[in-house]
């Protein structure tokens, strides 16, 4: 590499900052290149106008150094400027004082457009003021329960947007909902919170902190903590819909915790919206006064305003218990590659800051506070947390097992002298297999539900073993909803594809011994010679229907083995029907049989109630004399019949044809009570007969018998990967 000459001081001058520039031009210069650009000196390189200037020569070619820096931090700004500018509807006020500041004096362009900013949104004010502390008593913590698509993400949308606690450059629909599928089917699955700044009439500032909560039943618990950290709750209510079931289990859940109910009737905008009889609807079902019932049209943003200010009227503070020992109950928590799990939480009672150790009383382990902060509703880190506020921590923590929903945080200097009630475990009520279409993604799969299980607390898995489908997983879920969520996770952020076993329920068998096993795998059942019975869990589900399809879902009911409860019109077009009702029926397609014959109208919601016994049987699918275990299910022995015939006749259309006979059976035990054989592919033995003596035939025919019969002994029947498809999602269907 050339060394870079020393420029004479024939060559050089002193600018009037007192600088060293060069003045000739050099000789090694490409002669295409702007003089200005291409002066020789001995140092560093600097960026000039966002460019490096080196020659081929490999001579190093510079500007003056702060005159670079200088350049460099006006293109900068410059360009920042211009992309701010654009944002004429977030900043109307920004106009020829701030351009004329800046050509004046760049550096000064940022304080201006701050300055102009805060005077042109007031929202954007309140929103950088979240942080600040405020009186216990100026603190409104509330949830938004309401039923499947009934605007609730919407509504605390446009709550963010009017408060100013996210920027409309930054909004985006379904804010809080962060996972790609809660965007497609429009529900909420993994709850999230919000802390919001909102200024009254008065001038008086609140800190308002939103806990969003998931809408579906699969997540009832979580809701119950949920509503547990608040202190009132929004019930929304869509204006054109009216009350749904959701709508009713969720009220049911915040009156149990005594939360002051503000009725909100969303949706007013559409044509179809009828408000006065949704008032009443509320009124003689939920027994709610709606005469101050707020309209509202979040997506239109009509009502927003009386909803901040009901918030605040109505929603009584936290008490101020900031003295007693620490108390926080955790309502949610996720895992961080980096930082572990972190920890949403309310306190009830105490304080908490960085430093301090905790521990959470029903898991009892301990752990030191690595970070504290609000939702806002990104992590910001602040220095300590008092009673009544909302907020995350995090500890190092490796497992969401050591944080569960529902478990009491203290401090281990001055513990509290009891945790919070209400804390359970999630138990996993619909198991099923499943299993990779690849063997070679066994290891893959493993993976992947170690990673889910990292942020998902109630999925439970265990390895499983299929004969005919090779090394996989059971699986545990909370409902159907939880099943269909984990397995297009799996397939979507990892890229697995799965087959799928018909879901299964977990039974309860007493065997002749004295012992209670529960079993969730069909296969996995004792022998019927070691049960003395079987029993399986009962939920209580309420249907609302219009009055028009009363007698569609009853059939439905009873032909799921339900038993008939109560009947009762909440409205004069609108009935309620109540049933028990076999777990194990509903996790098939009974909720889409509800919604088909109601033509979408219906909506169901049920609680699990227990366990009865009841005639249940194993029904086991051989074929070719070999029990496949992945098919077996455990029916009522009322549908045993009807549902192995058709499983045989399923098996039969998709088994390829074989060099000898195949029989196909569904057996309870030893006793067939279903079978379909699929023929033999026949070779014409007699084809170079073309005459003579028939017994000439007959011992031809007889060699070709016994081959196949050697043949059927030996030979094995492979069922193909699209038929294993085809019959499991026939038993999601007729089981």
């Amino acid at each position: 590499m050339a060394v870079p000459t020393i420029p004479s001081p024939a060559c050089i001058s002193q600018s009037a900052n007192g600088s060293i520039i060069s003045t000739r031009r050099s000789t090694e210069t490409n002669p295409r290149q702007h003089p200005s650009t291409s002066y020789r000196c001995a140092g560093r390189v600097v960026r000039r106008q966002g460019r490096s200037a080196i020659s081929r020569s490999g001579s190093r070619y510079l500007h003056d150094l702060e005159a670079g820096r200088s350049l460099l931090k006006r293109v900068t700004l410059r360009r920042d400027w211009d992309s701010r500018l654009d944002e004429k509807d977030q900043y109307p006020r920004l106009g020829a004082r701030a351009a004329a500041t800046f050509e004046a004096k760049p550096e000064n362009a940022e304080k201006d457009y701050s300055k102009n900013g805060k005077a042109a949104n007031k929202g954007v004010d309140n929103g950088k003021d979240r942080l600040a502390k405020v009186p216990i008593s100026n603190i409104r913590n509330f949830s938004i329960i309401a039923h499947i698509d009934h605007g609730k993400s919407t509504l605390a949308d446009k709550l963010l947007q009017t408060t100013g606690t996210v920027l409309a450059r930054e909004m985006k629909e379904q804010f809080l909902d962060n996972m790609d599928l809660e965007r497609e089917r429009g529900i909420t699955i993994k709850l999230q919170a919000a802390r919001m700044r909102y200024v009254d009439e008065t001038g008086e500032a609140y800190c308002l902190n939103l806990i969003d909560t998931p809408g579906h039943v699969d997540f009832s618990y979580e809701v119950s903590r949920s509503l547990a950290a608040c202190e009132g709750a929004l019930l929304v209510v869509d204006a054109s819909q009216g009350v749904e079931a959701q709508t009713l289990a969720n009220v049911y859940l915040a009156l149990e915790s005594n939360l002051e109910i503000i009725p909100v009737l969303n949706k007013i905008d559409l044509p179809g919206a009828d408000p006065e009889r949704v008032r009443r609807e509320i009124e003689e079902i939920i027994g709610l006064d709606c005469s101050e019932a707020i309209l509202c049209s979040a997506k239109e943003g009509v009502g927003i305003p009386e909803i901040l200010n009901a918030v605040v009227k109505k929603i009584p503070p936290p008490k101020d218990t900031a003295a007693e020992p620490l108390r926080a109950l955790i309502f949610d928590s996720y895992y961080d590659s980096y930082r572990g799990v972190v920890v949403y939480f309310r306190v009830m009672d105490g304080r908490v800051k960085k430093g301090d150790y905790v521990q959470f009383m029903n898991s009892k382990t301990e752990y030191q506070v690595d970070e504290v902060g609000v939702l806002s509703p990104i992590q910001m880190p602040v220095n300590e947390l008092y009673a009544g506020e909302v907020g995350y921590l995090s500890a190092s923590i490796k497992s969401v097992a050591d944080a569960r929903v529902g478990d009491t945080i203290t401090t281990v200097s001055r513990k509290a002298a009891q945790a919070l009630p209400g804390y359970q475990l999630a138990t996993p009520m619909v198991f099923c297999g499943l299993f990779p279409i690849d063997a070679d993604q066994f290891v893959e799969l493993r993976e992947a539900l170690e990673k889910l299980q990292l942020n998902d607390a109630a999925l439970q898995f265990e390895p499983e073993t299929s004969s005919a489908m090779g090394f996989g997983f059971r699986c545990g879920f909370l409902g159907l909803l939880h099943m269909e969520i984990v397995q297009e996770r799996l397939e979507r952020e990892y890229g697995l594809d799965l087959i799928t076993t018909a879901p299964s329920v977990v039974y309860r068998v007493h065997c002749t011994d004295g012992t209670i096993t529960e079993c969730s795998n069909p296969s996995a059942l004792p022998d019927a010679g070691k049960r003395k019975s079987i029993e399986e869990p009962y939920v209580r589900i309420e249907l609302l229907t219009p009055k028009d399809y009363i007698g569609p879902l009853m059939e439905l009911a009873q032909e799921r083995r339900g038993e008939f409860k109560e009947m009762k019109f909440i409205t004069e077009n609108r009935a309620s029907l109540v049933y028990m009702l076999p777990l194990g029926e509903m996790v098939g397609d009974f909720f889409d049989q509800l919604k088909s014959r109601s033509k979408g109208y219906a909506s169901m919601e049920y609680s699990v109630k227990g366990y009865r016994e009841s005639k249940l049987v194993k029904l086991d699918i051989r074929i070719n004399d070999e029990a496949v275990d992945p098919l077996a299910v455990i029916v009522h022995q009322d549908k045993a019949y009807s549902v192995g015939r058709a499983l045989t006749q399923q098996l039969k259309k998709l088994i390829p044809r074989q060099l000898f006979k195949i029989p196909i059976q569904a057996c309870i035990g030893s006793k067939v009570i279903a079978s379909e054989n699929i023929a033999a592919m026949r070779k014409d033995v007699l084809a170079k007969c073309y005459g003579g003596d028939i017994s000439r035939k007959k011992k031809l025919l007889k060699k070709q018998a016994e081959g196949k019969k050697r043949m059927k002994s030996l030979g094995r029947v492979d069922v193909p990967q699209d038929a294993f498809m085809a019959i499991l999602r026939l038993e999601k269907e007729v089981v």
